[in-house]
């Protein structure tokens, strides 16, 4: 019996070869991209931790590092992470133990860090519970104010026509409307589509006056540093030429995920948006991917949006809820602090912590 020889590698791997390794795992995520950590948080905030076992990567963690004026305080934050399972194999749950044993040595015992983990799993899910299992040593968390824990789970395993037997029946009628309003699909992986996307989504801003949640600039500058073949697909919806809808979506790992969809009047009136949602059905079948993350959902704060994603009949589900661990009493105060503030005086703190 071969002997098992786990090595744990801590911010040694380079950006091209952590584009290449993400490909290999089935929870992969836009997330956990080296791109989205640079964008989104700054390249000199992150830390990447590799997992291997007999010299094969099985485990890889992107992490945002949080050190207020360079003290030795702060916080690891880890969002849809870590990676460990590997595609063409079942979910290890020792891979995930260890995982979870290198993660709290490296970032709470050695830089004496509050760890945060926001897993990647719905709860009640065969994921959720090895997760929780090998996970049994940190904290179980609860979502903060604002917080989006509750999503639909779309499984494409079933035909398009299996699929389009189980919209509801309002919403087929919809998308019947939308497919006969003479619309028209343009496609794109570059930065053009973002450009008519942006201009789409402040007509719906100006409509609509609402507080944004996505920052558009940051997303078009991510499309601009994810490698080909891990950028976001854009859809643009056409009435006689002209932009009605927009839809952009991702399909890294085994799970696409909708991120931003924006209408104007036309758009609205053609039912572009219907029609966007099934040609994403459509793209992500198209490359393998097995399920479709509608992305956030509040029954109650977004009804409209709400329903809209539920006539897509998946599932709704629960994220699991965040993972923490901490040795260091100050750390934790300044976690705890810091997501109070946040909440308040949300811009202000995210400059004096650096964020990008």
């Amino acid at each position: 019996m071969q002997d098992i020889d786990y090595r744990i590698e801590i911010d040694s791997i380079t950006p091209s070869k952590w584009a290449e390794s993400i490909d290999r795992f089935d929870d992969a995520n836009i997330y956990q991209t080296w791109s989205y950590g640079a964008v989104r948080w700054g390249r000199k905030n992150l830390s990447h931790l590799v997992l291997k076992r007999n010299g094969e990567t099985v485990a890889m963690a992107q992490l945002r590092i949080v050190r207020p004026f360079h003290f030795k305080i702060g916080m690891a934050h880890l969002r849809w992470g870590p990676l460990c399972h590997p595609k063409g194999s079942e979910l290890d749950p020792e891979i995930v133990r260890t995982m979870a044993s290198a993660l709290h040595e490296e970032y709470v015992k050695n830089r004496g860090l509050f760890l945060r983990i926001l897993p990647n799993g719905n709860m009640g899910s065969p994921r959720a519970q090895v997760f929780q299992s090998a996970f049994s040593q940190y904290r179980s968390e609860s979502f903060g104010p604002g917080d989006s824990f509750r999503t639909f789970v779309l499984d494409l395993t079933p035909s398009l026509e299996v699929l389009r037997k189980r919209l509801a029946q309002k919403w087929r009628n919809q998308l019947n409307c939308a497919e006969k309003n003479g619309l028209t699909i343009r496609e794109d992986d570059g930065c053009h589509g973002f450009r008519t996307f942006t201009a789409l989504y402040g007509e719906m801003w100006a409509r609509k006056q609402f507080a944004a949640s996505s920052n558009i600039r940051e997303f078009e500058r991510l499309q601009q540093d994810l490698p080909q073949g891990q950028q976001m697909k854009v859809f643009i919806c056409e009435h006689e030429g002209v932009p009605a809808a927009g839809l952009i979506g991702t399909g890294i790992g085994n799970a696409g995920i909708y991120l931003l969809g924006a209408t104007n009047e036309q758009g609205m009136k053609s039912k572009g948006a219907y029609l966007l949602q099934w040609r994403m059905i459509q793209w992500l079948k198209e490359t393998g991917v097995r399920y479709y993350n509608l992305g956030g959902i509040n029954s109650i704060t977004n009804p409209g949006v709400y329903h809209f994603k539920k006539g897509l009949s998946g599932q709704e589900t629960f994220y699991m809820n965040p993972l923490v661990s901490y040795s260091n009493v100050l750390s934790c105060a300044f976690a705890k602090t810091g997501h109070i503030v946040r909440g308040q005086f949300g811009s202000y703190f995210n400059r004096l912590i650096g964020r990008r």
